[in-house]
Parts: C-alpha cells; sequence; structure tokens
C-alpha cells in the first residue's frame, strides 16, 4: 500500500481535521477539498492494488449530494456518476450535473458489473440496513475493481456529527435533545431516522464476512496510525472514519 502509506500523512490529516468546522456553515469550503482529497485515495488505492490510476476508469459515487466531488474526479480523467436519494439534497449547491442519479443506495439503479471503482464516502451511517448497500456496490463493481466503503464511526469524536463532540457518548437521543434545547432546532442529522450507531468492529466484520478485503484503515490518520482498527474497544473512540476496501 505504497501509494496510500505515501498520501496518509500528518499534515494531511491536520488539514483535513481543520476543515470539519466548516461542514454546516461553508458546505463548499469543506466538500471541495475533502472530493479532492477523495479522488486522490482512490486514485492511490487502484495504483496500489492493479498499478492504474483513475485516468478513464468509470467511477460511481454512491451518495454524492450535490456533486461538490464531480470537479475532482473529472480532472482526474474518470468517468463519474454521482448517485443521490434525495432530490433536495442534489440541487442544495445548485451544481448541475449531467451525469447525476436520483436513486437509493440499498437498490442500485444499475446493472451487474458496470463500474471500475464504486465508492460511497460517509453515507452507511446514514441509513438502516447499510450491509444492504455494501452489497449492491459490489454487485456493480466490474470484476476486480475496487468497492471502497468509508463511514463515520459512532463512538468516535464525529460520530454525533453536529450534535456535538461528546454528547453521543451519553447517548443519540440525549445528543439530538440537546442540540434542540440549544439551536431551537432539530440537528439535520436525527439519531433513529438519519443517523445510526456504526461500530468500527460492524464495517470490520462486514469486510472479513465478503471474502474480498484488500485492506481497512482509519481515513484521516496517518499511516504511522492505522493499528488502532487491530485494538478491539480503542478502534471504537480513535479510528474515527473506516474505510473498507474490498476487490470485486
Amino acid at each position: 500500500m505504497q501509494h496510500t502509506r505515501r498520501l496518509s500523512t500528518l499534515r494531511r490529516s491536520l488539514r483535513l481535521l481543520r476543515s470539519f468546522r466548516y461542514e454546516q456553515s461553508d458546505p463548499a469550503r469543506f466538500y471541495g477539498p475533502l472530493g479532492h482529497d477523495t479522488a486522490q485515495l482512490l486514485e492511490a488505492l487502484l495504483l496500489d492494488a492493479s498499478g492504474t490510476p483513475l485516468s478513464g476508469k468509470s467511477v460511481l459515487d454512491v451518495g454524492g449530494g450535490p456533486g461538490y466531488f464531480a470537479e475532482a474526479f473529472t480532472q482526474r480523467g474518470a468517468e463519474y456518476v454521482g448517485l443521490e436519494p434525495d432530490v433536495g439534497e442534489m440541487s442544495a449547491a445548485g451544481i448541475s450535473l449531467a451525469t447525476s442519479v436520483r436513486g437509493d443506495g440499498r437498490a442500485l439503479p444499475f446493472a451487474d458489473a458496470s463500474f471500475d471503482v464504486v465508492y460511497s464516502s460517509n453515507v452507511a451511517e446514514h441509513i438502516p440496513r447499510w450491509e444492504d448497500m455494501g452489497a449492491e456496490m459490489l454487485r456493480v463493481a466490474k470484476p476486480g475493481g475496487l468497492v471502497v466503503l468509508s463511514y463515520t464511526v459512532w463512538l468516535g469524536p464525529f460520530g454525533g456529527h453536529e450534535t456535538g463532540l461528546w454528547q453521543h457518548f451519553v447517548g443519540g437521543d440525549f445528543a439530538r435533545r440537546r442540540y434542540e434545547a440549544t439551536h431551537g432546532h432539530p440537528p439535520k442529522n436525527v439519531f433513529g431516522t438519519s443517523l445510526f450507531a456504526v461500530s468500527c468492529a460492524e464495517g470490520l466484520r462486514w469486510a472479513r464476512s465478503t471474502g474480498r478485503v484488500v485492506t481497512c484503515f482509519p481515513r484521516y490518520h496517518p499511516w504511522w496510525a492505522w493499528w488502532v482498527t487491530r485494538v478491539p474497544g480503542l478502534r471504537e473512540v480513535a479510528a474515527s472514519n473506516l474505510v473498507v476496501v474490498l476487490r470485486a
């Protein structure tokens, strides 16, 4: 995994950490750079897995939102398709994409073996039965292609999303109520409805059950801290975001 390790530096980790404060207040400022980082990460994973870059590859972004990531992938020569279930979310940023599709990640509207790379970033924690989405991602990936599923671990510092850094440790319902009392309106991500507690162990267990694991690591950590995913208990609070990489 030399290309992926080379990308995963402490400087990158600090840069991404600083950008989290803009997710709610200035989404373009947060998601634009995150899109470029995601494209870099997927290219590094491709180079490590198959020795090929993103250029010329077909890429499906499951849960792509309004299309912030599209530019980053097209700049690298990839054929980008974004899928999003929420029509309001698709138009939220005023971005117009000819390759944007409305659909459910748990029932992808594509034929088997349609894409070279299928990935999902920070979606699994927002849907029930996220494993169904993972199975669908594998189905539509071409044989030998990559499936990359990245999600926020519930007991990590960002598991509660905008409801706070510690409140979700007490409980998702508590975090929601406290947010409402403080801000006078419900959070965007409502626990039990659009936000669910997904552990690091669940993702690792599902990945192993497929028999197709390439690697698993914490997305925002420098490579020398990837070992935290191997330690039960610690990984739940320290991993923050788990990346599962599978070979289709």
